[in-house]
């Protein structure tokens, strides 16, 4: 393999974007990465993309994983944690969802949309009926799957929600996806009527999810709450009941996250 850096890579500063080209090959499909993959992605001798790992290592970034390779380390770990806690979001929010986790029995989630990118910011669980779901904390979620990327959608303007939807790929978790940008927008627009988002089976297969809006202080809608429940626990009849704890949730977040910045 060449030792010589790739054009790119030279105009770049070698050792701050190398570091975080290495820690981006993370993803929920590769959890582990090794030495030689390193290398082929930086375009450089595999000595090279050693000295880099180590200095990862060294800084608390990365660590050995058990069956070779590298996974990431629990400085990750604090400075996720930290970020949550920059936002503001997750401090106000959770005592809310806690109780309506207890409540309803269910886990209950916060996201947040910035740009094209809906992510899990936090999340409560029931004492005894947890459901194991795709949302975890910092993963990122499909815009067009999912009542919290809904609801997020659908108090977003109408030309920026239209955008978003056709210049992102939507794809297709279970047969009941929506991918078509018209049905969707169509579909916004009566979310947005109702005030919530419910969804069965969209994301996750027998999952339901009914999410309600966050209001920031200035009035903008950027996070949602929503409770994710087998759908086997929850019948057609009881979405609505549902749905007006969620939206009692959300408004009492709201209202937390108001005082704050009084």
């Amino acid at each position: 393999m060449s030792g010589t850096s790739s054009p790119s890579y030279r105009e770049r500063n070698s050792t701050a974007d190398r570091a975080l080209d290495i820690l981006t090959m993370f993803d929920d499909t590769r959890l582990v990465v090794s030495g030689t993959a390193v290398a082929e992605r930086l375009g450089v001798a595999r000595s090279t993309a050693y000295r880099y790992l180590q200095s990862l290592v060294a800084g608390r970034f990365l660590e050995e994983a058990p069956g070779g390779g590298f996974r990431l380390g629990l400085r990750v770990l604090e400075i996720a944690r930290l970020a949550r806690r920059s936002y503001g979001l997750s401090e106000v929010a959770l005592p809310s969802m806690r109780d309506l986790a207890e409540e309803v029995q269910e886990t209950v989630l916060l996201t947040r949309r910035t740009g094209d990118l809906v992510v899990c910011v936090d999340r409560a669980e029931s004492g005894t009926r947890a459901v194991r779901i795709s949302y975890e904390r910092g993963s990122t979620l499909p815009l067009n799957a999912g009542a919290s990327a809904l609801v997020l959608l659908a108090w977003s303007p109408e030309d920026e929600a239209r955008r978003l939807l056709e210049t992102t790929e939507l794809r297709r978790f279970t047969p009941a996806t929506l991918t078509d940008v018209d049905a969707l927008m169509e579909r916004l627009g009566r979310i947005r009527r109702l005030g919530y988002s419910v969804t069965r089976g969209e994301l996750d297969p027998d999952v339901v999810g009914i999410a309600a809006p966050v209001e920031e202080p200035d009035g903008r809608i950027t996070a949602a709450v929503s409770v994710a429940a087998l759908a086997s626990r929850v019948y057609p009849e009881a979405e609505a009941e549902l749905a007006q704890k969620v939206r009692a949730t959300a408004g009492e977040i709201s209202e937390r996250l108001a005082l704050t910045m009084a």
